[in-house]
């Protein structure tokens, strides 16, 4: 089993900036791909950024050039910087462990952390 606890959100003002972080945490042997994604009420959830074990990225549209994704491979935590912020921004961010492999040769599996909530707003 393994464990994401994010952390980081909050109340922010249009164009300021925010970072969240999250931990991984169990008995974790590997994880190909470490991301988040967001989701307001009503709505699906959608990527915002993902980063692979080689390193690999992958943005939104709507947030490339202004978020930035990095990964601790030896500390299995994943960290988002975001900057410009606009209310459009304003979601749940949800910590996502994709292809969790806790022993060699086991099975892979996908974890989700609790959420945390970003507001923009004035």
């Amino acid at each position: 089993q393994v464990q994401l606890v994010e952390s980081g959100g909050g109340l922010v003002q249009p164009g300021g900036s925010l970072t969240l972080s999250c931990a991984a945490s169990g008995t974790i042997f590997s994880i190909y791909l470490m991301g988040w994604y967001r989701q307001v009420p009503g709505k699906q959830r959608e990527l915002v950024a993902t980063i692979a074990s080689g390193g690999r990225t992958n943005y939104a549209d709507s947030v490339k050039g202004r978020f930035t994704i990095s990964r601790d491979y030896a500390k299995n935590t994943v960290s988002l910087q975001m900057s410009s912020l606009t209310n459009e921004d304003t979601a749940v961010y949800f910590c996502n462990a994709e292809r969790v492999v806790h022993t060699m040769w086991g099975n892979e599996y996908d974890y989700w952390g609790q959420g945390t909530q970003v507001t923009v707003s004035p």
